[in-house]
């Protein structure tokens, strides 16, 4: 492992000059560069981050889904959802971000990484669970946090905040039920901080 890395404005370059046209913007901004590739482009994108001379990006080290729908209060004028990946590589000590949309919003897809770094395998199955999006040859594409009867996707900015069903286990049925909620819906007022308190030492 070297000592030091490149600079970033070195890194941004050779990652553009390795990627070529599979890359449709190569960014620096507060030091990291980010890389943004089509759908189409993205498993040669991600082979040649990990195998090309001057990135070696051997790791992965994170991945997560996004719902852009919202995004910038709703300035965004892209595809609603994108998958983000965090790269690492060991022996050149430097990191890279990988950003790839999904085409189609109804269905969201995009390529599993896992022929190119088998530790995506649990964080795709995380941005399935949470986000909707399916990886497509992903070997083992399931819920890996919420109940696989849960319906819905939790993270997606039209997801409910309050629902109509509870979820417990079962000693009866030896099984985790759904039942309607309980517990009559309340609206939470904000504590207001009075002026004369101001000063009074409480607070």
């Amino acid at each position: 492992m070297t000592d030091f890395a490149i600079s970033p404005e070195v890194l941004r370059a050779t990652i553009a000059e390795a990627l070529g046209a599979r890359a449709r913007s190569v960014t620096l901004a507060l030091g990291e560069v980010t890389v943004v590739v089509g759908a189409a482009d993205y498993i040669e994108a991600a082979t040649l981050l990990r195998d090309a001379p001057g990135c070696r990006f051997e790791q992965l080290i994170d991945l997560c889904g996004m719902d852009y729908s919202d995004y910038r209060e709703g300035e965004w004028q892209g595809e609603r959802y994108g998958v983000v990946t965090h790269l690492l590589s060991v022996s050149l000590n430097q990191r890279v971000r990988l950003k790839v949309f999904a085409p189609n919003e109804d269905l969201p897809v995009v390529d599993s990484l896992q022929p190119v770094w088998n530790a995506a395998t649990w964080f795709e199955r995380e941005a399935f669970d949470l986000y909707g999006i399916v990886f497509e040859g992903h070997d083992d594409l399931r819920r890996i946090l919420t109940d696989y009867g849960f319906i819905g996707h939790p993270f997606r900015k039209d997801f409910p905040v309050s629902g109509h069903v509870e979820m417990r286990y079962d000693e009866e049925q030896k099984r985790v039920v759904y039942q309607p909620v309980s517990i009559e819906p309340r609206e939470i007022t904000p504590r207001v901080i009075r002026e004369d308190n101001y000063g009074s030492g409480l607070h």
